[in-house]
């Protein structure tokens, strides 16, 4: 696993940001680094929120990738002209859907990305996880401890928005008692984010 930095539009002394890859956005992450291998141009990445979805379209758009982001959001008869523009120039088209399934009323769009590639983001594993709650506190300049991955890992619900508001409820607990993020915190910030009883199931 490992992680890369995108290239994205950031403010002066501001840090990259990074996004993990592991288990559930390595097969994504191949894919879009080549394009050419799209069938009909075009690829339609779903995924669950928070889970990087746009960060991975905003690198591809840096690969000279064509990126709509909400595709499902847009109206179908521009992303119809969209789909025929991208077989007439070559250029690839990625569509990123917030919805999982996407529901296709136009007939033609229907059949036409359903020809496409499909690519969606996973579950991360436990490892994967360890990567996103350290690159996380990074983001946030949290240095979380000694053994704190390898308490929160069991514990911490497997979903990307879920470790995200972990580690900044870690973060805003560290800074509300004015104390480094210790195993009472990382308890302390299972019990508000999940429940006491789910946290200690492990």
């Amino acid at each position: 696993m490992s992680q890369i930095a995108l290239p994205l539009d950031l403010r002066a002394g501001s840090d990259p940001e990074r996004i993990v890859i592991g288990n559930a956005n390595l097969a994504v992450y191949e894919a879009l680094s080549d394009p050419s291998r799209w069938p009909f141009h075009t690829a339609v990445l779903t995924g669950p929120p928070r889970s990087g979805k746009s960060l991975l379209g905003k690198w591809a758009q840096g690969q000279g990738v064509t990126v709509i982001d909400g595709a499902d959001s847009r109206p179908e008869d521009t992303l119809f002209h969209r789909w025929n523009a991208a077989q007439e120039s070559g250029e690839p088209l990625l569509l990123i859907s917030d919805a999982q399934p996407w529901e296709i009323a136009l007939p033609d769009l229907r059949s036409r990305l359903g020809g496409s590639l499909q690519l969606e983001i996973g579950t991360p594993d436990d490892e994967m996880v360890a990567q996103l709650i350290e690159s996380l506190a990074l983001q946030h300049g949290l240095a979380l401890g000694e053994g704190a991955t390898s308490y929160l890992v069991p514990r911490v619900e497997r979903s990307f928005a879920g470790i995200e508001k972990l580690v900044a409820t870690i973060d805003r607990l560290s800074l509300e008692r004015k104390a480094p993020p210790t195993m009472s915190i990382w308890r302390d910030a299972l019990d508000q984010v999940q429940g006491p009883e789910q946290a200690r199931l492990l």
